[in-house]
């Protein structure tokens, strides 16, 4: 939560994006209709079922994944709905003996859609 807020300092975005805390679904209730969503994890179904009741038509949703379970879900969406399906896979160099290797992160897959 400190570093989303903290970037959208840094990037001068607060005036355009609003930072919530608070547990989906419920933390929507009282919110404007948004433009965009970003959910970085716990995405499910029923958060699925929530945002997408909560989102006007045009507004864009993005959801990252690193579970293999959410990485279904959102394979799933992809097939059904439609929109940009990614898998990013980063790696970073790291001391192997006394040579360097390109040690692997987590793949993460991204989903984005528009309603």
């Amino acid at each position: 939560m400190a570093n989303i807020r903290s970037n959208a300092e840094r990037f001068g975005l607060q005036a355009r994006m609003q930072v919530v805390h608070g547990l989906a679904p419920e933390a929507l209730q009282d919110l404007p209709a948004p433009q965009a969503v970003f959910v970085g994890g716990g995405f499910d179904a029923a958060l699925f079922a929530a945002l997408r009741a909560h989102m006007p038509p045009g507004c864009r949703l993005v959801v990252n994944a690193v579970t293999l379970e959410t990485q279904a879900l959102l394979v799933q969406l992809h097939g059904e709905l439609g929109g940009q399906l990614l898998q990013l896979e980063l790696s970073s160099a790291a001391a192997l003996g006394r040579m360097r290797s390109w040690k692997a992160a987590r793949p993460l897959v991204q989903w984005s859609w528009q309603a």
